[in-house]
């Protein structure tokens, strides 16, 4: 069983795009002053970062909540939003439903939800149409485990 040696949650504030990157920015702080090695950190900042922007671009709030454990990193992000109507759908590459403004502020290639499974040892998403998205990814610390 997983020790738990450290739980931080960040609050997300939707359509504040001037705070957007800071919480994954943190994170990847964090990380580093934990001294998560190089390749770790850049799997867990990415999918920090694709979903903070998510909340940010489609959500009201969010709560990004990372767990180190002894054995892995955790990152739970739960928003407040509209919710996914085919969850299948948003996770193809190039699928985006992001609006003129957000593209033209260079968001919505619809990479957001791939990057964060690919990036991930295990993923999980969850989605209610009007309620909001729940995401859990983990990075495994040790690739072998």
């Amino acid at each position: 069983m997983a020790v738990e040696l450290l739980r931080e949650s960040y609050e997300i504030q939707g359509k504040n795009y001037d705070k957007a990157g800071e919480v994954s920015g943190e994170i990847k702080v964090l990380l580093r002053d934990l001294g998560i090695d190089a390749v770790n950190m850049r799997r867990v900042v990415i999918v920090a970062y694709e979903g903070e922007m998510n909340v940010v671009m489609y959500a009201h709030r969010g709560t990004l909540t990372l767990v180190l454990t002894d054995r892995d990193i955790n990152l739970e992000i739960a928003d407040e939003g509209p919710g996914i109507p085919d969850i299948g759908l948003a996770l193809q590459e190039g699928y985006s439903t992001a609006s003129d403004e957000m593209r033209e502020m260079g968001f919505g290639f619809g990479m957001g939800l791939p990057n964060m499974k690919k990036n991930s040892d295990e993923f999980r998403i969850e989605s209610e149409v009007g309620k909001g998205t729940f995401v859990f990814a983990k990075i495994r610390l040790n690739a072998n485990a």
